[in-house]
């Protein structure tokens, strides 16, 4: 009798200890560790127990600690953008901005619009930047992107060699511009990428009725507006591009503004929009992210960073502040 009031103690400490090992046994396995199975358990001393409670605790802060890490890679913001914007360093003032106040980190990625839009229609950005209307409307009524909204405008500008081989200088209609550099087959340099720019300027093409593609006069180089320029510089070429972009990068060129201000068809317009969760259930994208990044776009803060850009260095603003305003308000300048 007395044996058994000895045994009855340790019988129980045994047991409780099996259900607890047991229990944080099964935890530990659904983390990835095997379970402790019930044979471990019943050879297991008082101390083996503790050790055990331990480490299990310790996978259990590990486990806690990587979602912390997840959500926090959530504040990830995938920004899918025209080249202009980098090009010209507008971004380089309006991603710091952006992040430090929202703590949002913008991994952005610059193409063509072209290409930007497309990386929103595979669900690969969270947030797009671009200037190619026809395309953007596309990309909303198709049900890829919401909140389209616009932020800001500037121009594009025919820019070529001083000595103007074409006679082009001081035109101004840009259709008639595109016809005289045709006629005298004056070389000629397209971005060729499907951006906004490679579009406005094969819309002129057409509407001038002229067939360029193929011609030895028209290169199409396939590269950002930035290379574009440089190109055009060395072969001592005309290109059509945003001035943004020329302007800042005008004490490395040899080129020359010599056709500009032909409006509404030179103006060049650019929205941001919000690449739409509900197109893609199957990807996390960072709805509530790119929802703060059009918000920013258009603040008070942003609009005025866009209106004084290019002031201080260049004597001129770059862009024009859009907020508010609809394409139709841009029909002249």
């Amino acid at each position: 009798m007395k044996l058994k009031k000895l045994l009855n103690p340790a019988l129980k400490i045994l047991l409780v200890a099996a259900v607890l090992v047991g229990l944080l046994g099964a935890l530990a396995g659904c983390n990835g560790t095997p379970a402790v199975t019930t044979t471990q358990v019943t050879t297991m001393t008082t101390t083996q127990v503790v050790t055990t409670t331990a480490v299990t605790t310790t996978m259990l802060v590990t486990t806690s600690t990587s979602t912390a890490t997840t959500a926090a890679a959530s504040k990830d913001l995938i920004l899918s953008s025209t080249t202009s914007v980098r090009d010209s360093g507008l971004m380089d003032v309006l991603i710091p901005m952006f992040e430090k106040e929202t703590g949002y980190k913008v991994k952005p990625i610059y193409n063509g619009s072209g290409a930007a839009i497309a990386l929103g229609q595979q669900g690969q950005a969270d947030v797009l930047v671009v200037h190619s209307p026809a395309d953007e409307v596309t990309f909303v009524a198709n049900g890829y992107g919401i909140n389209r909204t616009l932020f800001a405008t500037n121009d594009f500008v025919v820019v070529g060699p001083s000595n103007d081989p074409a006679g082009i200088k001081g035109m101004t209609s840009i259709v008639a511009t595109f016809k005289k550099i045709a006629d005298s087959k004056s070389l000629f340099y397209s971005r060729g990428d499907a951006s906004g720019t490679d579009k406005a300027e094969k819309a002129i093409w057409k509407t001038a009725g002229i067939t360029q593609k193929g011609q030895s006069w028209y290169v199409e180089a396939n590269v950002g507006m930035g290379d574009l320029l440089r190109i055009a510089s060395e072969k001592q070429g005309y290109t059509y591009t945003d001035r943004a972009t020329y302007i800042t990068q005008k004490s490395t060129l040899s080129l020359d503004i010599l056709v500009q201000n032909d409006y509404p068809t030179m103006l060049n317009i650019y929205h941001v929009i919000e690449v739409n969760p509900i197109k893609f259930p199957t990807i996390k994208l960072n709805y509530t992210g790119a929802k703060a990044f059009v918000q920013f776009m258009v603040s008070n803060e942003a609009q005025q960073a866009i209106a004084n850009y290019g002031v201080d260095k260049y004597g001129q603003a770059l862009f024009l502040a859009g907020a508010g305003k609809t394409e139709a308000s841009f029909g002249s300048k």
